[in-house]
């Protein structure tokens, strides 16, 4: 059984206990981040920890009482529950005022609810997908216009994950105004010749922690790098396609639509980028 953290202490699982009232619960008003664990350390945790911050101050969301302390709970985590390749998922929510109601609570009344729970991953980072890519759909971007916010809001996504198991795939890329905004947990990215071409950051879309890494270590590979929109018919006309996460990496994507992209598997560029990814970030890993 494990061990998760509920507001300041850790408890097993089958005893943590939320308010019904909780606003996560209610309004899915809260935030969230993932972060993986390698080798028993967290990778990139610095980033997701200001990105919690950023993401906090645009809801006008206080800080919880304990978020200088969130590495230590993270180790702690890590430690109790044995994780040596997997994830932790942390949420913070505006919390669980006395009854539910559309203006925000009082903050100096109604402190916000904090949970972090791990889950156990083997192999994570030498994932069978990786070899062999993933295959993608397109369907209509129709989320709120505040993507670059890491919100709980996550039906739309789950939705686009549903609607490409359905048609024997692995995933979605959202479109948005004829161009790919991102896919439904994860950036985009296509590559052609020796560019690699990944949307804009803006407010429609997340700005992915793996995706910054990603883009610094190409950088510094000498790789080009072209951060624009790009359409599906683009992306059809690739060279090669990949995903960025906390969670995957650097994922290969084979097929957009039924139709295959390059050579229809992964290619020599986000074979590299994944290497790359992988050995820096268990170099700085806490």
């Amino acid at each position: 059984m494990r061990t998760v953290y509920l507001n300041g202490e850790f408890v097993p699982e089958n005893e943590a206990q939320v308010s019904i009232f909780d606003r996560g619960f209610l309004m899915a008003d809260g935030v969230y981040e993932v972060t993986s664990v390698l080798g028993g350390k967290l990778i990139d945790f610095a980033g997701h920890a200001k990105r919690l911050e950023r993401s906090l101050a645009e809801l006008d969301m206080q800080k919880p009482d304990d978020f200088d302390n969130l590495l230590e709970v993270h180790r702690a985590l890590v430690r109790l529950n044995d994780i040596d390749e997997g994830m932790i998922y942390l949420q913070i929510t505006r919390g669980a005022p006395d009854d539910r109601d559309f203006v925000f609570p009082d903050p100096e009344t109604t402190r916000p609810t904090v949970v972090l729970f791990t889950q156990n991953k083997p192999g994570l980072a030498n994932s069978p997908a990786a070899q062999k890519g993933i295959k993608v759909i397109s369907i209509e971007d129709q989320r709120w216009a505040r993507r670059d916010i890491k919100t709980v809001q996550l039906l739309y996504p789950s939705m686009a994950k549903m609607a490409a198991k359905a048609a024997g795939k692995d995933d979605a890329w959202m479109v948005e105004d004829g161009k790919v905004t991102e896919g439904s947990s994860n950036n985009a990215y296509i590559v052609k010749g020796n560019t690699i071409i990944t949307r804009h950051l803006g407010t429609e879309i997340l700005h992915g922690i793996t995706r910054a890494a990603v883009l610094r270590f190409a950088r510094e590979a000498q790789m080009t790098v072209e951060e624009r929109s790009f359409t599906i018919d683009e992306a059809k006309d690739a060279d090669e396609a990949f995903i960025t996460s906390a969670s995957t990496f650097v994922m290969p994507v084979v097929e957009v639509d039924d139709h295959a992209i390059g050579t229809g598997k992964p290619g020599p560029i986000s074979a590299r980028l994944r290497e790359i990814y992988l050995d820096e970030s268990l170099k700085a890993a806490v």
